[in-house]
């Protein structure tokens, strides 16, 4: 299927019923790209925007990205989409940062703010900064270039102490947490404020051309929607998550209409039940982390979620999702995403066909 007739309206439809409650199963969204894949041009095709020099079109950018669309067949709620991916946390870079680019991933540090006291700290966001003009010119080119054939996706603004993060050592950090809490307390609000700013700016770029919210989880809203995060949450207790995590998070889900969270790490764990004890929060995303037992040994984990009535994102082993399902036990409230299937194709429309998606 070529995405410039791609069916956007049914595919909206699936997503809001499932958003809604209304579709009574779960959700698969599953792009299967061509074997071949012809490059429409010289340059290479990078993860992370931000590897490209800053000089480059990014115009010349996102063709490159969409040779990547083109032949790709969608089932179920699958659809083309491109995200606009300049590392985790990006907005550390448009208040004061400075974005690094490593070999195979991006970091923030502190740039202007290196070796200050949180006293002297402040986070606002500024749209004079390179990071953010570059940013904002992908969006722009984005919608100039595909007039809503694709769906562009909210770059990586990161979480609350995440982005606090970059601007201090995270040993400084949670030293702050206990000795300067109401300092902590004003630059979560200020991160906050800037975070809003920059989301919302952006949106206005891609105003009601761009068919649909969406970010680099995959998942496809006509109301406001973000993939939240807080991995500096690891490092705290649960009383530390409610005094300085919750807050922030739960004013973030009342703005939002579905809002999700990115539960990462066994460390995190302790913190789930506040998160489902909100009513706020739509769903989780459960990633056991590098080192942890596979995804499909967290029977408790996923029932726990399902029991909560919340949504779950999942992506794994095409193999395990029956059994993911089975340990939740209401398949209804997943959303199972598959990229590339070589060779599983008929096994994926089996499955699909079981649960009503085909």
């Amino acid at each position: 299927m070529d995405f410039n007739n791609f069916n956007w309206n049914e595919t909206t439809d699936i997503w809001e019923k499932w958003w809604n409650g209304e579709l009574g199963r779960p959700i698969f969204n599953v792009s299967v790209t061509p074997a071949e894949i012809k490059a429409s041009s010289s340059l290479p095709l990078h993860h992370f925007m931000s590897f490209y020099d800053f000089s480059v079109d990014p115009k010349d950018i996102l063709k490159r990205h969409e040779d990547t669309l083109h032949g790709c067949k969608y089932y179920d709620a699958g659809f083309p989409r491109s995200w606009i991916n300049f590392g985790p946390g990006v907005l550390a870079a448009f208040c004061g940062g400075e974005g690094i680019n490593g070999e195979s991933t991006v970091w923030f540090e502190p740039g202007k703010f290196a070796r200050r006291n949180i006293k002297d700290v402040q986070i606002k966001l500024d749209k004079t900064s390179p990071w953010f003009k570059r940013v904002e010119s992908f969006f722009t080119a984005a919608v100039d270039l595909w007039h809503g054939k694709v769906n562009v996706g909210m770059t990586d603004l990161g979480g609350n102490l995440d982005v606090l993060s970059s601007f201090m050592p995270g040993e400084q950090l949670l030293l702050d947490l206990y000795d300067q809490p109401e300092e902590v307390d004003r630059l979560l609000w200020e991160a906050h404020d800037a975070w809003w700013e920059a989301f919302n700016h952006f949106n206005g770029i891609l105003g009601p051309v761009n068919p649909g919210c969406s970010n680099w989880a995959g998942m496809l809203s006509k109301e406001s929607h973000y993939m939240l995060q807080c991995d500096f949450a690891y490092m705290i207790s649960p009383d530390m998550f409610g005094r300085f995590v919750m807050p922030e998070l739960t004013a973030t889900c009342r703005r939002l209409k579905r809002g999700f969270y990115h539960l990462d790490g066994k460390g995190q764990l302790p913190h789930l039940d506040q998160l489902l004890a909100m009513p706020e929060m739509a769903g989780i995303q459960w990633v056991p982390g590098s080192g942890a037992m596979p995804i499909d040994q967290w029977p408790e984990v996923f029932k726990k979620i399902c029991d909560a009535d919340k949504k779950v994102w999942l992506s794994c082993n095409l193999d395990n999702v029956e059994k993911i399902f089975d340990q939740g036990g209401k398949p209804e409230l997943f959303m199972v995403i598959v990229q590339t299937l070589p060779g599983r194709e008929g096994d994926l429309i089996k499955l699909m066909k079981k649960y009503g998606a085909i």
